[in-house]
């Protein structure tokens, strides 16, 4: 077990940026393209959080232009820039899956005062 950890402690990021379900977030992923490389911004709603250490992944969803878009981001990524927290979001759900059938105004999440 000490091997394991030994070996993910050093791809793990020393301060992982505090992600929580709910939370509006503006992800900065770096994206390489041929020779090229720029840095994408994906915005919306956190709607799960999965595993824990080296494994840890959340699931963010925007809607654009009434489609629903969802990406799933290794926390701990190399690629991952930096994640920025917009507002956050008073829920009581680990997942908030049933967002995925709900529209506009309805697919809202309440801030947090």
């Amino acid at each position: 077990m000490d091997l394991m950890k030994a070996l993910t402690s050093q791809y793990m990021k020393e301060e992982p940026p505090v992600v929580h379900v709910g939370d509006t977030v503006r992800v900065h992923v770096r994206i390489k393209e041929g020779t090229r490389e720029r840095v994408q911004v994906f915005e919306g709603t956190v709607i799960a959080k999965k595993h824990g250490g080296i494994d840890e992944s959340f699931t963010v969803r925007r809607l654009s232009y009434g489609v629903g878009c969802e990406k799933v981001f290794p926390l701990h990524s190399p690629t991952i820039v930096k994640i920025e927290t917009v507002r956050k979001g008073k829920v009581r759900r680990a997942k908030l899956y049933y967002l995925r059938d709900r529209l506009g105004k309805a697919a809202k999440v309440k801030e947090k005062v």
